[in-house]
């Protein structure tokens, strides 16, 4: 196993950047299709095709999900991913031709490096650089200009980037890719040590965020400009509900290592796909699957930090 989402049988990751300007996008491709669900618990999202994934909707299959930089105009680079899909004859079946299936979420990106954005060609380079084995992570694809601590402003925040972490669990594969461009600090549960946030601007060490905002501090940030987003994975049979709840409980493993989370400065979006090539006994399972995704999920993020390096004028964690 490569401890990466590609480890989830069916499920490939690719990334493409634009490394002058800081921006990028990463596509996670499931070819034959899988049940998908989402949660978004962030404030302030900017996402694509999320009604789909809820229960209650004609269409169950997706057949990748987007994550990009660039704020709503990287949104445009799921273009790219939808004709790499189609002209290999990928997507739902509406009779003249198939449609693929890409919903998607981005991140706010534009203060670090140059304003600029994914496009369509770099979503479908993306596609092209897919692979099913180990996955480049830290500051690649929509990690390329993803930072966090922004409580007082992004020349004080610290860099970060995407991360990725698969388990087995039973029968099971569970896989997590996370791109971490937080508000809060990130903190290593073990230690209860924050290993990545916000930097007091006379000493360049790390503040508590959290604690500053309970003592009053108010910070500069403007409202929209973070979002953690990724994927978790499995190829456990799930259902569209089930998928959802995957989807939700995935949620915890920010909450165990973001602080503060799902903030009103944040648009949190976490996508769960489901390959359906392992049976699945319930309830029992999705017990076991909802542990484990966590576990992934909190991992990924760490990953994020860890793979970092400095760009944009902003230092990577272990350089602070």
């Amino acid at each position: 196993m490569f401890d990466a989402i590609t480890d989830v049988p069916g499920i490939e990751a690719g990334h493409a950047e634009n490394l002058d300007a800081l921006t990028g996008c990463t596509v996670v491709l499931c070819r034959e299709g899988a049940v998908a669900g989402v949660d978004v618990r962030g404030a302030a999202p900017g996402t694509r095709e999320t009604d789909l994934c809820r229960p209650a909707t004609l269409v169950e299959k997706v057949h990748a999900v987007l994550l990009a930089g660039g704020s709503a105009f990287g949104l445009n680079s799921a273009a790219g991913v939808m004709r790499f899909l189609w002209e290999r004859g990928i997507g739902y079946d509406v009779g003249v031709t198939k449609v693929p299936i890409v919903p998607g979420a981005v991140i706010f990106d534009l203060a670090v490096g140059q304003v600029a954005w994914p496009d369509e060609a770099m979503g479908y380079a993306a596609c092209r650089n897919a692979v099913s084995g180990d996955v480049p992570q830290g500051c690649v694809g929509a990690g390329t200009g993803a930072s966090v601590g922004k409580l007082f402003s992004p020349a004080l925040a610290v860099k970060s980037g995407v991360g990725t972490a698969s388990m087995k669990v039973g029968r099971a594969t569970v896989g997590a890719l996370v791109v971490v461009n937080a508000f809060g600090d990130v903190v290593n549960l073990q230690s209860n040590k924050i290993i990545a946030g916000a930097r007091d601007s006379n000493t360049g060490e790390f503040v508590d965020t959290a604690g500053a905002l309970l003592e009053g501090e108010s910070g500069t940030v403007s409202g929209g400009t973070n979002t953690t987003i990724g994927v978790v994975a499995t190829d456990m049979a799930l259902n569209v509900e089930q998928a959802n709840h995957l989807a939700k409980v995935a949620h915890n493993g920010l909450a165990r290592t973001i602080r503060p989370v799902h903030t009103l400065f944040d648009g949190d979006t976490l996508f769960a796909l489901s390959t359906g090539k392992v049976a699945g006994d319930w309830p029992g399972e999705l017990l076991n699957l909802g542990v484990a995704v966590v576990e992934a999920v909190e991992r990924a993020v760490l990953k994020a930090i860890k793979f970092a390096t400095p760009a944009g004028g902003l230092p990577a964690a272990q350089h602070v």
